[in-house]
């Protein structure tokens, strides 16, 4: 590849695409694929201190929408430049565990901002830097909830976004099944109510028939066993 290849993995909280990321970056590994994994926000120093006071920094309760989407592109543009776009242009390839896509319907739709200046602010942010493929993890409220419930952490940290009332998951779920709608040629739709296996061997299948950089690749994608 002369170009690495761009994957995201997008969804509502509790949808599993985290564990979807690991399993992906560790197959494409086996098969000696160089991978490099990040997230939003977050993957760098500046991001990392911007993802701590959008989550979890109890002055964050007080965020307006403006301020919040504002942080995100931040968080956004410094991944992009320092991490990312170097890594594709050495053929790597990235997988993100979120990406402009969250904010399109996080704020774009969720908080009801306006969709042009929150298209606008993602250009700018992401410059070159657009997915090849996107992976949307789609599951209702009930059961994003429950498994948010189930996340251990230290009693002291509360993440701000998991405490949006089940109202506000209802429109970022329609958010991100609209995406899938108006995109199809990037964005992959799956049920994130099955079994991680299940849910693992579809994106295998939809990576190794979507993109053209992994044909050549495909017999061991499918068997890293035999690449090593």
């Amino acid at each position: 590849m002369s170009r690495g290849v761009f994957i995201t993995f997008e969804g509502s909280e509790g949808c599993g695409k985290s564990t979807q990321v690991q399993r992906l970056a560790a197959r494409l590994e086996q098969a000696g694929v160089p991978v490099l994994v990040t997230r939003e926000p977050g993957g760098t120093a500046i991001g990392e201190k911007i993802r701590d006071l959008l989550q979890f920094a109890p002055e964050s309760f007080a965020m307006t929408p403006e301020t919040e989407v504002l942080l995100f592109e931040a968080s956004r543009s410094q991944l992009v430049r320092e991490t990312i776009q170097p890594a594709l242009e050495k053929g790597t390839v990235v997988i993100s565990d979120r990406f402009f896509d969250s904010t399109t319907v996080y704020q774009g739709v969720a908080r009801k901002l306006s969709p042009k200046i929150v298209d606008t602010l993602n250009t700018f942010a992401v410059g070159p830097a657009r997915p090849d493929l996107t992976f949307i993890l789609d599951v209702d409220v009930i059961t994003a909830r429950a498994r948010m419930l189930r996340r251990v952490r230290p009693v002291a940290v509360v993440d701000r976004m998991e405490q949006e009332p089940d109202e506000f998951y209802e429109r970022v779920c329609a958010g991100y099944r609209e995406l899938a709608k108006r995109e199809p040629d990037r964005v992959v739709l799956m049920d994130g109510s099955q079994s991680p296996d299940e849910i693992e061997s579809q994106i295998w299948n939809a990576l190794t028939n979507r993109l053209p950089a992994f044909a050549a690749e495909k017999s061991a994608i499918r068997n890293p066993q035999s690449a090593i």
